[in-house]
């Protein structure tokens, strides 16, 4: 059972208690011709302004203004001392009787979360701490349900992402984290726009979802009498768009693919794809790697990244280039790809992996790579030349047709960016689907949609795609990187939760 995030309380009726004992306070104050939820309220400052603007040196009083929620609230007699939170800090208030006169008694009835409005003149207090003293007051929303005493003491995670609003609210390292994500996906708009991209939309409800291997959500279009599904990846109208004359594009929106829900996974994500007419593979992971370091010093200050369980991840470039084969190799032994499908089965199950029964020979190849080396490449990896049969959408490398021309970065034992050099020969790409879909070949990193070729990205390429560099970063597993957060959760404002039962 998940535990409610309320101060003290454990049962129904003390929750009941206590929003009875606002609803009485807020109708107080409406008997006192004060609204209990405020209105417009002008002229203040944030807290971090005002610790700055402050000068000791000043004899005159220095009147402030501020507006925020109360985080706590002590009472001494004639005095009140109260602890007000905006989005850059607190700020201690001192409220005194015979300042306030009958507002006192209004001003006591104040509970913790409550947001109201101060001004007064600042001061420093015995114990050196700054404060304001409260000349006039008003109060702009009465709180009906007390704030968790210790919201890191929840033994049910869960409510934190449940209930972010109040996450946000008392836990300023969870708003840091978040504050940071904004900051990294401002960085990244920047930096592309500097070089020159453009950043352009693309319909997120498609009569076709492609560009990736996933599970679409489906919907309907009434007016228009046809099955329409939520995008998966915006790959192929970017590549249209290339078609068109856009020669440096990049979009960063919403993807989504309907399936589970894991530390690293979302059904709705935020995903940045980029395309480079006349570039390749390589422009790709010069422009990756120069985005990432730039972004991180921006942001983070630093390329060390430190992690939660006190390990650094560097990184420094230049970043490490390792071969697919090479990698595997390395795991499954020298030999690895010079022995038969059955024995190549029989050694990954001796690894300790359980295999689809189905699974093609390359699959199990690639179980070898996914489960036992990805998650060892922490400091910054490009996984270099894939097999051609696990990305249908890519070029093949010159000197051998078995692998295409992409990167995987790794970092931290995961995917952050795929990079190709984009197939553009409509020919070959005809193919590639029809063999997809005649069961020829695995559908690899794209499938077809309900086994249906997207017709219109071929006549498009039929006019002529230059040969260009793609590359797609998953924004919410950067965040998780440059921050250190364990949980793509911890990234995300209100990530997907499992509905509640109904009791």
């Amino acid at each position: 059972m998940e535990t409610d995030i309320v101060q003290n309380i454990e049962s129904a009726e003390s929750q009941n208690e206590i929003y009875q004992k606002c609803l009485k306070k807020a109708g107080e104050w409406r008997e006192a011709n004060i609204d209990p939820y405020g209105s417009r309220y002008d002229g203040t400052e944030r807290v971090v302004e005002v610790r700055a603007s402050y000068n000791p040196e000043i004899t005159e009083p220095q009147h402030k203004k501020i507006a925020g929620r109360v985080m706590a609230f002590r009472v001494m007699g004639k005095s009140i001392f109260a602890d007000i939170k905006d989005s850059t800090g607190r700020m201690q208030v001192y409220v005194n009787k015979n300042i306030l006169g009958e507002n006192f008694e209004h001003f006591s009835r104040i509970d913790i979360g409550d947001i109201i409005g101060v001004e007064g003149e600042l001061f420093i207090t015995k114990t050196a701490e700054l404060t304001l003293k409260v000349h006039e007051f008003r109060m702009l929303s009465k709180a009906m349900k007390t704030l968790p005493e210790k919201w890191h003491g929840l033994t049910d995670i869960e409510a934190r992402y449940r209930q972010r609003y109040v996450d946000l609210i008392v836990n300023d390292e969870a708003k840091d984290t978040l504050k940071k994500r904004i900051m990294i996906v401002r960085e990244v708009r920047k930096y592309l726009e500097n070089i020159g991209f453009l950043e352009v939309e693309t319909p997120m409800l498609q009569v076709l979802a492609g560009g990736a291997a996933a599970k679409p959500f489906k919907t309907y279009h009434e007016a228009l009498s046809c099955p329409m599904y939520l995008r998966i990846a915006p790959e192929l109208f970017l590549k249209r768009l290339l078609v068109g004359g856009f020669e440096k594009v990049f979009e960063l929106n919403r993807n989504f693919r309907n399936e589970g829900l894991s530390r690293r996974h979302n059904p709705e994500f935020t995903m940045l794809e980029i395309y480079q007419a006349y570039g390749d593979c390589k422009t790709m992971m010069e422009l990756i790697q120069g985005l990432i370091t730039t972004v991180a010093q921006n942001v983070i200050g630093t390329l060390q990244i430190k992690k939660s369980d006190g390990s650094v991840i560097d990184l420094t470039p230049p970043w490490t280039i390792a071969t697919y084969t090479e990698l595997v190799k390395s795991k499954g032994g020298e030999d690895w790809f010079g022995i038969s499908p059955e024995a190549r089965r029989e050694r990954a199950e001796s690894l300790g992996l359980k295999l689809d029964p189905k699974a093609a020979d390359f699959e199990v190849t690639n179980e070898v790579y996914e489960k036992l080396i990805e998650p060892t490449l922490i400091n910054p990896t490009f996984v270099t030349r894939l097999p051609a049969d696990l990305i249908p959408l890519a070029k093949k490398c010159s000197d051998n047709p078995n692998f295409v021309d992409v990167f995987e970065l790794e970092i931290n034992g995961q995917e952050i960016a795929p990079a190709y050099s984009e197939l553009n020969d409509p020919v070959e790409q005809r193919k590639r689907f029809e063999n997809q879909l005649t069961g020829t070949v695995a559908s690899g990193d794209h499938e077809l949609c309900e086994g249906k070729i997207d017709e219109d990205f071929l006549n498009a390429l039929d006019y002529g795609m230059p040969p260009a560099g793609g590359m797609g970063v998953g924004i919410d597993r950067l965040a998780m990187l440059l921050t250190g957060a364990d949980s793509i959760r911890d990234v995300i404002l209100f990530p997907h939760m499992r509905p509640k039962a109904n009791k």
